[in-house]
């Protein structure tokens, strides 16, 4: 009887982990990301017996105001042309995230980020830190955790423009600026070959959409457990 007893004493400690919810979204580079390949397998490493949770909501092409609702609001602000079509899948990110939380209740939550390709190559990063602030902040409000996590993917070297440096720059500072958001790095994430020439694409290679996955991971069981995460995004 007493090994009995030990027997399942054990085997509960096994399956005691804590639950951790992550929602992936953005545009697509977050679309080209296979969960299964990389991130969920970097997850199982780093988080052991834990029961790990996720949904993904991406669509390519996307700017930000997408999931943001009083884009306009902010756009005006920074003298920017109203677009007059925000937020439109912001409630499907939200629907997914909640059918989840529905089903098993998250110790944490944790939101992943990979957008603004598109902001950048309409000029609007004027509003992009704000609206990456604004969307966090409806995402903690909305799912009733103050203390979620994020971690933001930051635009990859595939432009220097202007308003690509702009929005590579807010996105870093958005991540700084809260204790508990963190980004990483995805300049060597895409670094393909052009008729023969280094070219810095826009979209990942096979080898960058892993590497991006394992980092994305990594910075957010940083976060998780209460770590500083890597300050140059390459953890």
């Amino acid at each position: 009887m007493k090994r009995l007893l030990l027997f399942f004493s054990l085997t509960s400690a096994v399956f005691a982990g804590e639950v951790h919810l992550f929602i992936l979204s953005g545009q697509s580079n977050m679309a080209g990301l296979k969960p299964e390949k990389a991130f969920l397998p970097e997850l199982k490493k780093l988080l052991s017996n834990d029961d790990i949770q996720h949904v993904k909501f991406a669509k390519g092409g996307q700017p930000i105001r997408k999931w943001v609702k009083t884009f306009d609001e902010i756009s005006a602000k920074n003298k920017l042309p109203a677009k007059n079509d925000p937020g439109a899948f912001y409630d499907q990110t939200l629907k997914a995230a909640r059918a989840s939380i529905l089903a098993k209740k998250p110790k944490t939550i944790t939101f992943l980020w990979m957008q603004g390709e598109r902001d950048a190559k309409e000029k609007l990063s004027a509003a992009y830190e704000e609206s990456m602030n604004t969307l966090i902040a409806n995402l903690r409000k909305d799912l009733d955790t103050p203390n979620m996590n994020f971690v933001i993917g930051r635009l990859s070297d595939f432009s220097t423009s202007d308003h690509w440096e702009a929005v590579r720059a807010a996105q870093v500072k958005v991540a700084k600026d809260d204790p508990r958001g963190s980004w990483v790095d995805t300049d060597d994430t895409n670094n393909k070959e052009k008729q023969g020439n280094p070219h810095n694409d826009l979209h990942y290679t096979k080898e960058g959409y892993d590497l991006f996955g394992r980092r994305l991971a990594r910075q957010a069981v940083l976060l998780i457990k209460g770590e500083e995460p890597d300050p140059k995004g390459q953890p």
